[in-house]
């Protein structure tokens, strides 16, 4: 019986620890209060995020994608914040104990070799003497072995002052070693908040951006979906003539002629070489009369430019920039792989014209509400350039 006891003792036991190793911390304990689980919060949230990304995209989960992205960096400030204030506290009490021991070690060595130096003196008084003073002779074997006793406690005292200095003298590597990973951890700290500042912006500019509409929002990414669909071979185009540099091939489309693939009345202006996309920054003329549409501090959400070629510009300049190439936060939120795969511009003049000599090719993409019209360029070099967004002609 008491066997089976221990045995079933043994299993509730066993069934306890294994119940809180498997114990997993849930959402609602990271918003409110993750404790001691911030590195498992971290995890469930990132999972979160990556969950929401294979989704169907809403409005309501892009939101959510950033609430939760935002949380995720709020966990590791506090993880940061409490790991330096720990560095702190213990390079804090470290320098305390080197300090304090190694004045008192000091001290005491000092004590322990003028006892060394004593009892050796004392060990030259001469046996006749040492039994002169002892009461009897079993007296005087106990005092020479006491002595001797002595003498050995006082070598080992010392020899064990001398190995607690030499380790404290390590300790002063180990709080360098500390001293260095505050430094660490406070540019991590720094690196953290600076992140969390700007998704934070980068969630009010999608607010603005997208109105806080579900159907706006659905028509930024069918936008997206669909000028990525047209120049990656999904758009339904024919060849219409030869043009050279500085021909019109059409106009602008207004919101009104496909108010399902388009934000607003705008080219979107892009390159491809040899069937692969590049930058039209390469090739667009440098020194060209343009400007934002929104301000410097947007750079972040809408992109910049930087046109440094010697091909001129398609539309009639001055020309006003509604969006930049490559990877900025609006192209995270709506275009695949993040990037924005061309530049966004408009001008007083709706006319839109070619930059090189090549075959213009018009063609249209089918949208939920309308067509996405465009023009394509091939050219002699291998290059291929898009004008998506215009009606050709």
């Amino acid at each position: 019986m008491k066997k089976i006891l221990i045995f079933f003792s043994l299993i509730v036991f066993v069934a306890a620890i294994y119940s809180n190793a498997i114990r997993a911390v849930s959402l609602n304990d990271c918003e409110n209060d993750p404790g001691n689980s911030v590195g498992d919060c971290i995890n469930l949230l990132s999972g979160k995020v990556q969950e929401l990304s294979t989704q169907k995209k809403t409005l309501s989960s892009q939101i959510t994608q950033f609430d939760t992205q935002i949380k995720i960096t709020q966990l590791r400030i506090s993880d940061a914040q409490n790991t330096l204030t720990q560095l702190e506290k213990e390079i804090g009490v470290l320098g305390f104990r080197i300090g304090y021991v190694t004045d008192s070690i000091d001290k005491l060595q000092s004590l322990v070799k003028q006892r060394i130096v004593a009892t050796y003196e004392q060990s030259y008084v001469s046996n006749v003497e040492l039994i002169f003073s002892s009461e009897n002779f079993s007296d005087a074997v106990l005092k020479m072995q006491y002595l001797k006793k002595v003498q050995e406690n006082d070598k080992k005292v010392l020899n064990n002052l001398q190995e607690t200095k030499s380790n404290y003298s390590n300790q002063k590597d180990e709080r360098e070693q500390k001293q260095a990973a505050i430094e660490d951890q406070k540019s991590k700290l720094e690196t953290l908040k600076t992140g969390l500042d700007k998704q934070k912006t980068e969630k009010q500019s999608f607010l603005e951006i997208t109105k806080n509409d579900e159907s706006r929002y659905q028509r930024l990414l069918a936008q997206a979906e669909a000028e990525q669909a047209i120049v990656f071979g999904g758009g339904s185009d024919v060849f219409m003539r030869d043009v050279k540099q500085g021909d019109s091939i059409g106009n602008i489309a207004s919101h009104s002629a496909s108010p399902g693939c388009s934000s607003g009345a705008h080219l979107h202006y892009e390159v491809h070489k040899n069937g692969s996309l590049d930058d039209p920054n390469n090739y667009l003329r440098s020194g060209a009369n343009y400007q934002y549409s929104y301000p410097t501090s947007d750079f972040s959400v809408y992109g910049s430019i930087n046109p440094h070629g010697d091909l001129p510009w398609p539309l009639n300049e001055p020309v006003t920039i509604n969006q930049g190439f490559g990877s900025h936060s609006f192209a995270k939120t709506f275009y695949a792989n993040g990037v924005h795969t061309g530049i966004d511009m408009d001008s007083s003049s709706t006319t839109v014209k070619a930059v090189k000599d090549g075959k213009l090719y018009g063609g249209s993409y089918n949208c939920a509400n309308g067509k996405l019209y465009y023009s394509k360029i091939t050219h002699s070099d291998g290059l291929t350039t898009w004008y998506l967004h215009m009606i050709p002609n």
